[in-house]
This record gives structure tokens, C-alpha cells and sequence, in this order.
């Protein structure tokens, strides 16, 4: 009898031990686990915005047979407007799609996600109010190096038809994440143009050429792979023309078809360099007398006095940036105080 009870005394003990210990197991796995997820959290990106495809376009009524004509006009721009095109000639031959990957629809690909919500808009360069057709024709006399579209043309019309059904659904005023270019990290020394080249020689020339020529398709009447200088590029007025613009599109976009976002295949110091390189080479020239009369809003990198601050062209145009930054904010809070 005795020896029972010793038994079952003894089944409760182990009971009552595994019981305990089971309890601090679950306890501990419960937090560690909170602390997955907490750190998953934290590493999570926001929901970046994607642009609806070509197949989406509600093609055979009048609205959406301009959306297409929109649609074209972006991916090839060239062929209706370019040294050859069948509509007018007015471009250097690049299409828009080269710098708005995808239609102006890949997330941190220059896409249109933030136009529609956010046009009209002020913008410091032209010194007022922008519309969206305006905002175009910015790209046609700069990043085409070419002339405007009038604002009443049936292409005008229908690159605006386009870009407003990409964003129709983005709340007013917003601006989703993956719009518009990456800002990426900024390096503590200057961007440097020379090993900036054997990025290019690595990475870049086997589509955009040794001398950065870019390749014309078949016909002739535009370009596979774009010009990344020359007399066909973009000129120096055009926001690519800034490292940071740059840099943020190389990063998560370039070589082109192997890299996203998600898995870049440099490291942003190679994409500050390279970008510092390929806007180190010759290029067209636009006047920009008339751009940021407030010199106070000149971006940081901006590669052209005259500056509201100090630093010197050099620095402006390759870095180091942080300096320019912090002194544009010390300067801005002594003013809020005055």
C-alpha cells in the first residue's frame, strides 16, 4: 500500500514538474515569437504601388481606346515622335518608358503612381503650379532633348488620359510607396566617376554600349536600350541629370531585367558611382536661366550654380551631400525664427 502511494506521490511530482516546465517552454516560445514578428514587422516594406497592365485598358470605347493611344505613345514614343516618326518629329529617339519602366508602372521604376493625386502641383525648378500636361512636355524639351507637344493634341490628350487612369484609384493628395524614384543611401564621400566606369564596364555596356551609345532597334526608328550620353541622351536640364535621381534608379532597377527592388544587383555605392560616370560624360545642353529662381530650393545636388549656400559645384553635383543637407536645414530654421 505504502509502496502505491509512494508511486502516484511520485506521478504527481513529474505531473507537476513537466506541467511547470511546459508552462516556462510555451511562455518563452511565446515570446520569442512575438519577438519574430516584431522584428519581422520591422523589416516588412509598406505595399508599394504596381500600375495596372496594358491588358486592363477598356479597349473599344472612346475613353479607352485613348488610354491605349496614351499607353502606346509611352512605350513608343519614338516611333510616333522621334527623328523618324509618323506623327511629328520632335524627340532625340528615346521613348518614355525608358525612364518610366514598364509603361510608368513598376514600383520604384519612375512610375506615374502619384501623378494623377497630386498634379496640378507646385514645383520650385518652373517656379509655380504645374499641370500634368505641362509636367509632360518638361520631359519631351528635357529627358528627350526635344521640343513640346501642344497641350490640345490628340497625343497630349491621351498621354494625360493615360497617366490619370493609372492613378485613379490613389487617393488625392497622396503618395503611395514605390512612386516615383528610390531614395537610397547616402555615401559619406564624394561619388566617384572612375570606379563609377568599371561598373559601367561590368554591368552596363553589354546593353547600352562601350561608349554609352545606347542600341537601335531594327528599323531604326528608336532605341532597344537607350543612350546613356551623347547627342541622343537626355540633355543637362533633365532630373536624370542628378546623381541622386540617377543613383535611385539604378539601384533598384539596373542590369535591366535581372534586378528588382526587392533583390538589387549592386550595392548603392555602385550605383552612386556609376550614375556619378555616366553623368560626367558629354551630353546636350539646355538653357536653365529661367529654372530655380529661389535659390533656396535647389536641391542638394543640383550641379549648377548659382547656390544659396557656399559649397562649390563640385561638391554639389558628386558630394559628399550630408554637409549641403544640414546646412540647408540650419538655414531654413534661421529663417522660421526670424
Amino acid at each position: 500500500m505504502r509502496k502505491n502511494g509512494f508511486i502516484i506521490l511520485l506521478i504527481l511530482v513529474v505531473i507537476i514538474v513537466i506541467g511547470i516546465k511546459g508552462t516556462e517552454f510555451y511562455m518563452e516560445r511565446s515570446k520569442e515569437e512575438k519577438n519574430i514578428q516584431e522584428l519581422l514587422k520591422e523589416d516588412a516594406q509598406p505595399e508599394v504601388w504596381i500600375g495596372k497592365s496594358k491588358s486592363q485598358i477598356p479597349i473599344g470605347t472612346p475613353e479607352g481606346d485613348l488610354i491605349l493611344y496614351g499607353y502606346n505613345l509611352i512605350t513608343n514614343t519614338s516611333y510616333y515622335l522621334g527623328p523618324k516618326g509618323t506623327v511629328a518629329q520632335i524627340t532625340n529617339g528615346m521613348n518614355c518608358q525608358n525612364c518610366h519602366l514598364q509603361a510608368g508602372t513598376l514600383p520604384y521604376g519612375n512610375n506615374f503612381g502619384k501623378v494623377a493625386a497630386n498634379y496640378p502641383e507646385y514645383r520650385a525648378r518652373n517656379n509655380g503650379w504645374q499641370s500634368i500636361s505641362a509636367r509632360v512636355n518638361d520631359c519631351f524639351e528635357r529627358s528627350m532633348n526635344g521640343h513640346s507637344l501642344d497641350s490640345n493634341s490628340h497625343e497630349m490628350k491621351a498621354i494625360v488620359a493615360y497617366m490619370e487612369w493609372l492613378g485613379k484609384d490613389v487617393p488625392k493628395g497622396t503618395k503611395p510607396a514605390g512612386t516615383g524614384i528610390m531614395k537610397i543611401k547616402m555615401m559619406d564621400k564624394p561619388a566617384d566617376p572612375a570606379l563609377g566606369k568599371l561598373v559601367f564596364t561590368t554591368h552596363c555596356q553589354s546593353c547600352h554600349g562601350p561608349n554609352g551609345q545606347g542600341l537601335l532597334n531594327m528599323d531604326g526608328t528608336g532605341y532597344t536600350y537607350p543612350p546613356l550620353w551623347g547627342e541622343h541622351s537626355y540633355n543637362d536640364g533633365a532630373g536624370m541629370y542628378r546623381i541622386s535621381s540617377l543613383a535611385g534608379f539604378i539601384f533598384p532597377n539596373m542590369p535591366f531585367g535581372t534586378t528588382t527592388y526587392h533583390h538589387p544587383s549592386i550595392s548603392t555605392e555602385d550605383a552612386w558611382n556609376v550614375a556619378a560616370f555616366i553623368n560626367s560624360q558629354p551630353r546636350p545642353h539646355i538653357n536653365q536661366s529661367n529654372d530655380w529662381k529661389d535659390l533656396s530650393t535647389k536641391p542638394f545636388d543640383f550641379p549648377f550654380g548659382p547656390y544659396a549656400d557656399s559649397f562649390s559645384e563640385q561638391q554639389h553635383k558628386y558630394g559628399p551631400y550630408q554637409p549641403i543637407i544640414d546646412a540647408k536645414k540650419q538655414a531654413k530654421n534661421n529663417v522660421s525664427l526670424k
